[in-house]
């Protein structure tokens, strides 16, 4: 399954990409199971919101509001229409909020990530589940996963070099550290024992290793 729904999130408002030649009653369906799946990190909040993809007429736009607040925590106090000045002040207010952001804070999210679900935040994430094959993170911090890795993960998406990800088993499809990408060999690996392992960035390549106390103290936050 592809990238049906995508919620990308801001301090203030959330942005609700919608794959373009998706059906409208599929796209309803994939909104209510993909904000239920984010209650937890979402949280109780009012935000604005913006739809980009798929063009919805109002009637359509104020449906998806009724049910995003039924699927989850959250007040949609106003929509972000796509006009060009609007959408201006959208980016210029993300570009604001980024400059200022320390990526070394972090969010949780609990629950299983599954093909074709894309999680992409502002700050370091906490994973307390799986990210399996098919599913992505993006993160402009660190990505740390208590559970498995066999999907995707970006981490250190706005270039941050220092950015790390953990997994408690990694098994990677891929793992991309700002500009850099390992992706998982052709021929499948031998089974190994399940542990706690680190990739990260250094002299232009990454490296995963076995999470131990070395290698924590190296860390650079």
């Amino acid at each position: 399954m592809n990238d049906t729904v995508v919620i990308k999130g801001t301090k203030s408002g959330i942005i609700l990409v919608l794959k373009e030649d998706a059906e409208y009653d599929v796209l309803k369906k994939a909104v209510a199971a993909k904000f239920k799946e984010s209650a937890a990190f979402l949280g109780e909040a009012q935000k604005a919101v913006a739809f980009q993809g798929k063009k919805l007429s109002e009637e359509q736009k104020l449906e998806m509001i009724d049910i995003i607040e039924q699927s989850c925590n959250l007040s949609i106090v106003c929509i972000m229409e796509e006009d060009e000045k609007l959408e201006q002040a959208f980016r210029a207010t993300m570009e604001r909020q980024t400059a200022r952001q320390d990526y070394s804070t972090g969010q949780f999210f609990k629950g299983n990530l599954r093909s074709g679900q894309v999680l992409d935040v502002e700050t370091s994430i906490i994973i307390i589940g799986d990210v399996k094959a098919g599913a992505k993170v993006i993160s402009k911090g660190n990505v740390i996963i208590l559970g498995s890795l066999t999907g995707k993960v970006y981490a250190g998406s706005a270039g941050n070099q220092n950015a790390f990800v953990v997994a408690l088993d990694m098994e990677p499809m891929q793992i991309r550290i700002a500009d850099t990408i390992a992706r998982a060999p052709d021929k499948p690996k031998k089974k190994q024992l399940k542990e706690a392992k680190i990739a990260y960035l250094e002299n232009g390549n990454i490296y995963i290793e076995p999470l131990d106390k070395d290698v924590m103290g190296d860390i650079r936050l």
